[in-house]
């Protein structure tokens, strides 16, 4: 492991892109601690001293970096491009000229990412314009509690300023993540979300090494910890293996196919996807209830309390569906099969056409049910740990799928760079 590292960085390219994201990183983490206009930094400096969030609120927060409750330029962090992206990817049912990009190529791809642009910040503005009328109001929705003077100053003038800023701050991390993807290596959206994550674990485990269980909760929380992770990199690199055999043509004198592959189905199809999108909808009611008003406010704090039984169930089957959903839209067995049998594929035992694609489905939907209920337990378990024991538990949910699963892309990218060079990668052969 430490001698693929070290081949790394010997190879001058590869060393200056390692170099690259890391300065990227570094502006991101920069610009998470810059304050926002309007704000008086010091009474809630003296508030978040004994504050420790919660909930979706813990979510979101981790997503950003700890930005969202230090209120800073980078508060609403990467969330609205996430969830731009996503609704993209699901109008490609329903809009038969997305899809029709789609298949363009990268001409219908920059297409695409350049209307998710405009999605995020049309979805920015409306994210910071709720955030800013949380923040006029004390910012009980994220800290439980009003916070008297947090926006001394209150006038438009000035809460425009801060919408501008917000809005300007998603833009900003957007550019940076493509920039990583351009010039960096691996995926500048997710390891933007991972450098946040990782930012904001010490914070969280230092809450729970100094909170009532002391060193046995902490000890506790890392031995749980390290079982998920290994279990997390099972599942995650676990799948099905359907094989495919490719029946001989012969033209001319030359004789085509006669091979054997296989589609590997993965038992996670849809990654984190459905709990960034479940929690995205979650804490969409918070941002709402500042705006709607006092008794839209009211309501929604009694029906959307963590450490509901009824809320928890909620949270779970959304993120079942989905991830069902998501896996609907991005795998059809129907062109799978059709471009199998157009081809002169088959899957061994199963005739071409129809068929197959009715053995695809059935197989891909036992799978998916297994994939779904695995990621709503790991989804619930932010909210379940701290209702029954009272102790925060910071390697629940997204935070733990997107720190191991963007490490394992990052590291086999980097991998795959050093093997063409004739290094030894990560992993001894």
């Amino acid at each position: 492991m430490l001698r693929g590292f070290l081949n790394a960085f010997r190879i001058p390219d590869l060393r200056t892109k390692i170099l690259f994201v890391l300065a990227i990183v570094a502006v991101y983490r920069l610009g998470a601690h810059v304050p926002l206009p309007g704000v008086d930094y010091q009474v809630l400096t003296a508030f978040l001293e004994g504050f420790d969030a919660g909930g979706v609120t813990q979510l979101v927060n981790l997503f950003s970096g700890g930005a969202l409750t230090q209120l800073s330029v980078f508060a609403l962090g990467i969330m609205p491009y996430i969830t731009a992206s996503i609704i993209m990817q699901l109008l490609k049912v329903v809009i038969p000229k997305l899809d029709e990009w789609n298949k363009e190529g990268e001409t219908g791809r920059r297409k695409i990412t350049q209307w998710t642009r405009y999605l995020t910040i049309m979805l920015a503005m409306l994210q910071s314009t709720g955030l800013v009328v949380i923040i006029r109001g004390g910012g009980e929705q994220l800290f439980q509690q009003p916070i008297p003077n947090l926006m001394p100053n209150d006038t438009l003038p000035i809460m425009a300023l801060m919408v501008l800023t917000l809005t300007a701050g998603v833009a900003f991390i957007m550019w940076l993540g493509e920039l990583i993807t351009e010039k960096g290596i691996g995926n500048g959206m997710s390891l933007i979300i991972f450098s946040a994550i990782v930012a904001e674990l010490p914070n969280q485990l230092g809450a729970v090494l100094l909170g009532e269980g002391g060193e046995l909760a902490f000890s506790i929380v890392m031995a749980v910890g390290l079982v998920l992770v290994v279990g997390v990199v099972f599942v995650e690199l676990g799948q099905r293996r359907i094989p495919v055999q490719y029946a001989k043509r012969t033209v001319g004198n030359r004789t085509y196919g006669g091979s054997s592959t296989y589609i590997p189905l993965k038992v996670n199809q849809s990654g984190v996807i459905p709990i960034i999108f479940a929690s995205s909808l979650l804490f969409l009611p918070q941002l709402l209830g500042g705006v709607l008003g006092p008794g839209a406010q009211q309501w929604i704090e009694a029906n959307f309390q963590q450490d509901d039984p009824l809320f928890m169930v909620g949270f779970f089957a959304l993120v079942v569906f989905f991830a069902f959903f998501y896996t609907a839209i991005t795998f059809n067995p129907s062109d799978v099969a059709d471009n199998m049998k157009r081809h002169g594929g088959f899957v061994p035992g199963i005739r071409p056409g129809r068929p197959t694609a009715e053995y695809l489905d059935y197989v891909l939907t036992r799978i998916t049910t297994a994939g779904s209920l695995y990621l709503g337990f790991l989804a619930v378990l932010s909210f379940i740990v701290p209702a029954l024991f009272g102790i925060p538990f910071p390697f629940a949910g997204a935070v733990i799928l997107i720190a191991v699963g963007v490490m394992l892309n990052t590291l086999q990218q980097i991998e795959s760079q050093l093997l063409q060079r004739n290094y030894e990668g990560f992993l001894r052969q």
